[in-house]
């Protein structure tokens, strides 16, 4: 209650100056550091000296030891010093020593509250700053206009949305409220707590002159009526603006894209006259994050063909929208850009490329990256563990792990999913439930959904369907529909149709209209010849209305990106494609290869069976590569859906017949065909 009323009682008047400004860094230089500042006295050179020296530290050693010199020449008394000192030790994000000097300072001025709050703020310790704007008015010191914005965007920080209406009160009663930053912030403060009435109710009561003379406020409001999804809103202002600029268009695309649409961002796009690096990374990550990684990575090097220099983040979302769609020469030309236009080898650039290399399928690359990347956060080692879990190369995760242990880097809950993924492809079931017991006993983590649901995968695969069982029958938290889906799956592939049906019936309590557990239990009923049972099934997802997601397939060949759909016949080449597949399957079929009929839905002819089978994605995409790319080049294909016992058996007649390897990635691992081989050993 004391805050409260100290937020909305009048504090008596105290001297006012303006709030320092941002400090560039420069080298520290002691003998000839002296330099001209607006806010030291020009009567007295040392302490001007001393200004330039705390503006030029880029270290908090070389702060700490101007601050002694300070001290030794007792010219901690001076305001301007103790705030430079406060500015610079936030700009250096040492914090615990700028709230040193602050205690220590026996005339704590605006000067110094706003040096202090601002540094708070801006390093996101969002409640302290609050705290010590409280404590300023206990002190009696009056917040000015510099004051205002940094708090408001501390309580937006922590939500808090009580405080924020008392804060605007409080604006209000200080004669603030017109002032140009204040207003911006108050519209921003309430867009971030998402309460677009009193965002818009703010825009509409400001003066035209705050309009008119700031962008600014118009691009916030855009970009908070984009965030709750009024998209009409935003467009309806971005066209009332009396002046736009590129951060106006920029905004709106962002909203458009992030809204899901497409189209109207394109055009919006397409209008701008002038672009900068923001626009062409909006366009190309929102792009890839609405799933056209296609068109992104066309929009990433149009945007190079313009001349423009990428920053990070274009390059980790064009290198996210190759790894989502395994264009692995897309990503090499990427990479090859990086090293010939020197970007450094950071943490969020080597993520994305060992990320990229591991999803396309070159996990010699992706280890060659991980090794001459120098700094790696856990993001990074966990990304090198996937893509060898993935990949089924259990020893490299092992080897990763102990390495990652050893550099001191704690594991968290994505490295156990890692281990435990890489545990069930290979059925290493022993080794992967004391990993799963490690994680609470040695790391002290708490097992999520995903954890509990790899164990019942990891038991599953091994046919210890009983004990798989008891494991979700003990879980405590309640499995959800992808647990029993795992189970369901190691049901299929050990044909053990009467927990088939047992679990069928839990996932369709869970989700009546979802197609996997209709497909999955007349899949099983398939498999063992039960065709009324398919067929009935067949009937209850046509009376639910629930249709099986389509299954597609892309490949990369020369630097354009072919997609293939079941039974596809609109591709400009299918003709040949086909007769390319039959020519492929007749090899097969003299080396031994029968097509494994099962994998079919329905109890049709044995020849229908086969046609069925022959149409899928994955076929198509290999017949078209077979075709399209030189002897001896490796064949990578990306599937949306587990590969089939058929395909997966044809691959491997294809591998050995063609002498290519074929690396096909399906959405729960990596296949490397070679010789009639596959990596994952027939364990899938």
């Amino acid at each position: 209650m004391k805050s409260l009323r100290l937020l909305f009682g009048h504090s008596s008047p105290a001297k006012t100056s303006s709030s320092s400004s941002k400090f560039k860094s420069s080298k520290l230089s002691v003998s000839n550091g002296v330099g001209s500042s607006q806010q030291s006295s020009s009567r007295d050179p040392l302490k001007t000296h001393f200004a330039s020296l705390i503006k030029a530290s880029e270290t908090a050693l070389q702060l700490r030891q101007i601050h002694a010199q300070i001290l030794r020449r007792h010219l901690s008394s001076s305001a301007n010093l103790t705030a430079l000192l406060i500015s610079a030790s936030s700009s250096l994000k040492f914090i615990p020593y700028a709230l040193s000097v602050f205690n220590h300072s026996h005339h704590k001025s605006v000067f110094l509250f706003n040096a202090l709050i601002r540094g708070l703020t801006e390093n996101s310790h969002f409640q302290s700053a609050i705290s010590h704007f409280l404590l300023m008015l206990r002190h009696r010191v009056r917040p000015d206009k510099l004051t205002y914005p940094f708090v408001i965007k501390s309580v937006a920080g922590v939500g808090l949305r009580f405080l924020g209406l008392l804060l605007h009160g409080r604006i209000i009663k200080s004669g603030f409220e017109f002032d140009s930053f204040v207003r911006v912030s108050l519209v921003e403060m309430y867009v971030k707590l998402e309460e677009m009435g009193f965002a818009l109710q703010v825009f509409d009561e400001s003066p035209e002159r705050n309009k008119s003379e700031s962008i600014l406020l118009w691009n916030v409001l855009i970009n908070g009526c984009c965030k709750v999804g009024n998209l009409g809103k935003a467009v309806e202002l971005f066209e009332a603006m009396p002046e736009r600029n590129i951060g106006s268009w920029n905004s709106l695309i962002n909203g458009l894209l992030r809204n899901g649409d497409l189209n109207k961002a394109m055009q919006l796009f397409d209008e701008m006259k002038e672009k900068d690096v923001v626009s062409w990374t909006t366009i190309v990550s929102g792009l890839s994050l609405n799933g056209d990684h296609q068109k992104a990575l066309s929009m990433f090097f149009k945007m190079l063909e313009a001349g423009l220099r990428p920053n990070d983040l274009t390059l980790v979302s064009a290198l996210s929208a190759c790894a989502k769609i395994g264009a692995l020469e897309a990503g090499v030309r990427i990479h090859r850009y990086t090293m010939e236009n020197g970007f450094q080898l950071n943490k969020a650039i080597a993520t994305a490329l060992v990320d990229m290399y591991s999803k396309c399928g070159d996990i010699q690359s992706a280890s060659k990256v991980f090794e001459e990347t120098k700094e790696k956060d856990i993001r990074t080692w966990s990304v090198m563990i996937w893509g060898c879990a993935i990949h089924g190369f259990y020893a490299q995760v092992i080897q990763y792990f102990k390495k990652m242990i050893f550099s001191g880097i704690k594991p968290d809950g994505v490295i156990f999913l890692a281990l435990l993924t890489a545990c069930s492809h290979t059925g290493l079931v022993d080794l992967g439930l004391n990993f799963f017991d490690s994680m609470k006993l040695d790391y002290s983590i708490e097992p999520t959904m995903k954890h509990y649901t790899l164990v019942v995968d990891l038991l599953g695969r091994a046919g210890r369907l009983g004990e798989a069982l008891k494991f979700i029958e003990r879980m405590p938290i309640t499995p959800d529909f992808v647990t029993w889906g795992a189970l369901f799956c190691a049901c299929r592939t050990h044909k053990n149709i009467k927990m088939s049906e047992l679990v069928s019936q839990k996932l369709l309590q869970l989700e009546p209209k979802h197609p996997g557990s209709y497909v999955f239990l007349s899949n099983v009923y398939a498999a063992v010849g039960r065709w009324e049972d398919v067929e009935r099934v067949r009937m209850a997802m046509q009376s639910q209305a629930v249709g099986k997601d389509p299954g597609w397939s892309c490949i990369e060949v020369d630097g354009q990106v072919h997609n293939f759909v079941a039974g596809d016949c609109a591709h400009k080449h299918a003709r040949e494609i086909y007769l390319k597949l039959e020519e492929i399957v007749a090899g097969a079929r003299e080396q031994g290869y029968v097509p494994e009929t099962g994998w079919v839905l329905h109890n049709i002819e044995e020849e229908e069976k086969e046609d069925a089978l022959g149409s899928h994605s994955e076929k198509l995409a290999l017949a078209f590569a077979l075709m399209h790319t030189s002897p001896g080049t490796t064949i990578r294909i990306v599937k949306n859906l587990r590969v089939c016992g058929d395909c997966h058996s044809l691959m491997k007649y294809a591998s050995k017949m063609s002498q290519r390897e074929i690396v096909l990635r399906d959405i729960k691992r990596f296949h490397h065909f070679k010789d009639g081989v596959c990596s994952c050993g027939d364990y899938w």
